[in-house]
């Protein structure tokens, strides 16, 4: 990684956690601030600027969370000055749906102690459980993380990482890319399990389950396999390149809505399989794959961060 690289990877890691609102100008400004500095030490010390000396230049910064916590806007769940009252109408509350889930529970004819558990049971899992559920975790939770942070302060070294990394590097590509060929090759002919497993010798009903019906294979199937066939160049692509590019990150973002809409357009047209049950399976599972998709693109758009304008470093 380069001197950019580094001041790179430190303004996204802060800046994603701010909000979205506020990110690229946050970004842009931070970015500015730090290539002052780094360029100052480069000129005080009279050597080149390098990914070491950034390094050095944002350790004595600081850690990107204790940035990103200056530039936060203060949220305060709980007033300081409300805090007492806070916890007392929180217990009267608690007290009093507990009190009034209990008797409703007791008021049922109880003739022995099986009945009694029963509804001490019934009254835990409907009244009190319930009754605790979403603010009370969370206050808890946040609670705790909050004497968490306070009790135990970062004390780890930041370490810069690449914004456009391979997760998991080329080794994981080419696993996945394994994994993909031979996805393929199933999807193609799904009764070759069969025949491996059972040697041929698989009930008839076993193989109409995995048989495609007429009208996907002649609709929807040629797209499909077109479009799940394209990513083995495009994933070789990415194994070469060793690292995401905006331009391969904008083809992989066509690809996956492009096989969304084709899976859509698959569940919502007719039957897949010729079995009611396993087409009623595959296309369960096509929703969820296409529901993952979207959810991972929007998660992607709305992580992304643009300093504005663009600057960089002369090094």
């Amino acid at each position: 990684m380069n001197a950019n690289d580094v001041i790179t990877s430190y303004v996204n890691e802060v800046a994603l956690q701010l909000p979205r609102k506020l990110r690229n100008d946050v970004a842009f400004e931070l970015r500015a601030l730090l290539q002052e500095e780094c360029q100052a030490k480069a000129d005080e010390t009279g050597r080149p600027l390098n990914a070491d000396m950034v390094v050095d230049v944002l350790h004595s910064f600081g850690h990107p969370n204790e940035i990103a916590a200056r530039y936060r806007p203060a949220v305060t769940i709980i007033d300081p000055a409300d805090g007492g009252k806070f916890l007392r109408l929180s217990i009267i509350g608690l007290v009093l749906i507990w009190s009034l889930g209990l008797l409703a529970n007791l008021n049922q004819p109880i003739d022995s102690g099986t009945d009694l558990i029963r509804a001490l049971s019934s009254w835990w899992g409907k009244t009190v459980i319930p009754s605790l559920w979403w603010p009370g975790v969370l206050v808890i939770n946040f609670g705790i993380a909050s004497w968490a942070r306070q009790r135990f302060p970062i004390k780890a070294t930041w370490k810069p990482r690449a914004h456009d990394r391979i997760l998991g590097g080329r080794v994981a590509v080419a696993l996945g890319l394994t994994a993909m060929m031979c996805g393929i090759y199933l999807l193609m002919n799904p009764t070759w399990i069969l025949d491996v497993v059972w040697s041929g010798k698989a009930a008839p009903a076993a193989y109409t389950a995995l048989t495609y019906t007429e009208s996907f294979l002649q609709r929807q199937a040629p797209y499909l396999l077109t479009l799940v066939a394209l990513n083995i160049p495009f994933f070789f692509a990415v194994m070469i390149q060793g690292r995401w590019t905006p331009l391969l990150r904008r083809i992989e973002t066509g690809l996956s809505l492009l096989t969304c809409a084709v899976m859509t357009w698959t569940i919502l047209d007719g039957a897949i399989m010729m079995s009611p049950a396993s087409d009623s399976t595959a296309k369960f599972f096509m929703g969820l794959i296409v529901a993952f998709s979207l959810v991972m693109m929007g998660v992607e758009f709305l992580r992304q961060v643009k300093p504005r304008p663009n600057q960089s470093l002369q090094v």
